[in-house]
């Protein structure tokens, strides 16, 4: 009997490709975070409702939506530096010509540009090629280590835009930051995709997309992640006002109150940094546990402790204590649907297409963000409060945890082999 054959040897983890795909993703997301700081310089300025910049935010995740599929398919037809090139211009241009404009409108319209921008920076150009890039053992941790430099970018991101307003004008920041995007061009030499196995190449991309739309898993996930983006939507653009409004005073003898943070205001603005920094955390166990267990399990798993701590959130007294655990379990759930996501559809439709793919079911999810800015603004002026807009969240997150359990995570090119 021949000895056994020896094993290919384990392949690194941290790769060049991984490694320049955090430092862009890190980049796009740490200017597309800070723009909530921008509001009430912009707004006092031109003497606007705020309504008005709120609404070219929900404008600029539309576009982000939209323009993620679109980018994807660059990638994959065109080559994925190319995607992230023309993304760079996008978002450089658009903060340019916004610190021209004077006019809501032109703000609105032009936060299109930048949402494109993000998109051809973002989650659906950049987890593709550190998909491709990354060995089948170290995929799903490998799209965890990227989704938490975005949050990472969230992070250090706001703070430093308000540093900057200390000492420029907002149209100096826009400028700023135009040229902080243009540094993610340096770390696009490394970023080289790998070469695509010869029997992915045999099927166009239109047709790996019909056999995707005609599957009901893909629905599922596609219904599944809206949520995902109605909840970070809302809580990012609303949570602030939520807290200052709802939550009961700080006791001047609490931990808090020694930290600084004096007023439910303060509180409101570090309960999103909490959530950030939770979420680098969550993003990272969820990768790991991609690795070993059933992605739409935990998909179903991390949709369900949303809907449970945003439901006792509500139904509790509101406190500078409640707020702050809030903060840390919905951070720690964040962004951990990413890598899951994107790792099941390249699981069950291969990485040939996987930027397409994975854009199209981003755009439900920013559908869901563009609702959750939008009606929590709308249901907030027909009702005086933000709780109605609260209960939509915790329903369709109970329904993005249901809906994922019937998803069949078998490949489709094991399915037909099965049914052959």
């Amino acid at each position: 009997m021949s000895e056994p054959s020896a094993t290919a040897p384990r392949q690194n983890l941290v790769t060049p490709v991984l490694v320049s795909g955090c430092i862009v993703l890190m980049i796009g997301f740490a200017i597309r975070s800070s723009f909530g700081v921008f509001q009430i310089p912009i707004a006092a300025e031109f003497g606007w409702p705020r309504a008005e910049f709120s609404l070219a935010i929900a404008i600029q995740n539309l576009a982000w939506g939209i323009g993620q599929p679109i980018f994807g398919a660059l990638a994959d037809r065109f080559g994925d530096r190319k995607a992230i090139v023309a993304g760079v211009i996008c978002y450089a241009a658009g903060l340019v010509l916004s610190s021209f404009a004077v006019t809501p409108g032109a703000h609105q319209l032009l936060e299109i540009l930048v949402g494109f921008g993000i998109a051809g920076m973002g989650f659906g150009v950049i987890l593709a090629v550190v998909g491709r890039a990354a060995s089948d053992e170290n995929r799903s941790m490998a799209l965890g280590i990227a989704t938490a430099a975005g949050s990472l970018g969230q992070v250090f991101g706001p703070p430093i835009a308000e540093w900057l307003l200390g000492s420029f004008s907002w149209q100096e920041v826009f400028l700023i930051f135009a040229g902080v995007i243009g540094l993610a061009l340096f770390a696009l030499p490394t970023m080289r995709a790998p070469v695509v196995p010869k029997a992915a190449l045999e099927e166009s991309m239109g047709a790996i997309l019909t056999k995707a739309v005609r599957d009901p898993s893909y629905a599922l996930i596609f219904v599944g992640f809206f949520s995902c983006g109605y909840q970070l939507g809302f809580i990012t653009a609303h949570f602030p006002a939520f807290v200052t409004e709802m939550c009961g005073p700080i006791d001047p003898g609490s931990t808090l109150h020694s930290m600084g943070i004096t007023t439910t205001s303060a509180l409101g603005a570090v309960a999103i940094s909490l959530i950030g920094l939770a979420n680098i955390a969550g993003t990272l166990y969820a990768g790991w546990l991609g690795q070993r267990f059933s992605r739409k399990k935990l998909l179903a798993g991390i949709y369900l402790g949303r809907t449970v701590v945003a439901a006792l959130f509500i139904l509790l007294p509101i406190t500078p204590l409640s707020v702050v655990l809030f903060s840390v379990a919905m951070g720690s759930l964040w962004l951990a649907t990413v890598p899951l996501t994107s790792g099941l559809v390249a699981h069950i439709y291969g990485l040939r297409y996987m930027g397409t793919l994975y854009g199209l079911v981003f755009f439900s999810h920013q559908l869901g963000s563009f609702l959750g800015v939008w009606l929590g603004g709308a249901l907030y002026d027909s009702t005086g409060s933000y709780v109605a807009v609260w209960w939509v969240g915790v329903g369709v997150g109970l329904l993005s945890a249901i809906v994922h359990l019937p998803v069949n995570e078998t490949p489709l090119t094991r399915r037909k082999v099965a049914a052959a």
